[in-house]
């Protein structure tokens, strides 16, 4: 299928049914521990939303009423959790988002489907009004956005995902996609070198977050996570796992700033 996939996902705890509106693999970041074999830098095609339409309805019967499940998935994780906006490049690139999300949310109420839609993004393209659009549209249907945070500082957003970004523009686009659809910030941490990230820059982050909370930015909380797959960026070999307590430390942080926090290791 061009668009559509079934992944199993450990942090959504299942199987997800993702929607790649990036066959192209192009992305305007590029983040050392992307999983895209390829990446390049660019914008999402042309959808065939015709095509989009088929290729969904086709795998979520063979998921709700074929054998897929039983044939292909390990016990335990046998339910569908969520349809995921995913893929291989940021999502809401490509021209017509809404659209997108409107023949999604057809085929969801054709069966009968109650699960959430979710929107995986770096947000950087929230002032489309496409965009903007397709979340409302979402939001009216318990959607939610897990939108990307992996640090704050200028330099290492620059090493981490390849883009120039400073905190003040990296809060605008948080606050814009929170104001517009339920949303969970989602963080990747890795060692860099052996190293984990620098005491400055997670005090950074967790002020960051603090602040939210201050402001009153309307958020779900913080999905943490490490690395599970290997990089097959050129990255890839600065960046190793950081051990569970590591993580739960931080996770442990987060939570004292306010915000719940799901730790995927």
């Amino acid at each position: 299928m061009r668009y559509v996939y079934p992944v199993i996902s450990r942090r959504a705890g299942g199987v997800s049914v993702g929607i790649n509106l990036n066959p192209n693999n192009a992305c305007n970041w590029h983040c050392t521990y992307c999983q895209v074999p390829g990446l390049k830098r660019g914008v999402a095609p042309e959808i065939d939303l015709e095509l989009l339409r088929r290729e969904l309805s086709t795998l979520l019967d063979e998921i709700l009423n074929g054998d897929f499940m039983l044939q292909r998935v390990a016990e335990g994780s046998r339910q569908l959790c969520d349809i995921a906006i995913s893929g291989n490049g940021e999502p809401t690139s490509c021209r017509a988002f809404d659209a997108v999300v409107e023949v999604i949310l057809a085929v969801m109420s054709e069966f009968s489907l109650s699960v959430p839609l979710r929107l995986i993004s770096n947000g950087s393209y929230l002032h489309k009004a496409d965009v903007q659009r397709g979340l409302r549209l979402m939001a009216a249907c318990n959607g939610e956005v897990w939108v990307k945070v992996d640090a704050v500082s200028s330099e290492a957003i620059l090493r981490i995902n390849g883009i120039k970004l400073d905190a003040a523009r990296l809060r605008k686009q948080v606050e814009a996609v929170a104001l517009l659809c339920p949303t969970w910030i989602q963080t990747c941490l890795m060692a860099w070198d052996e190293q984990p990230p620098a005491e400055a820059e997670m005090q950074r982050y967790i002020e960051f977050l603090a602040q939210l909370q201050r402001d009153g930015v309307p958020l779900c909380g913080v999905l943490l996570y490490g690395l599970a797959r290997p990089s097959l960026q050129a990255e890839a070999k600065h960046l190793k796992p950081l051990d569970a307590g590591w993580m739960e430390m931080v996770a442990a942080r987060i939570e004292a700033s306010g915000l719940k926090v799901k730790l995927s290791l």
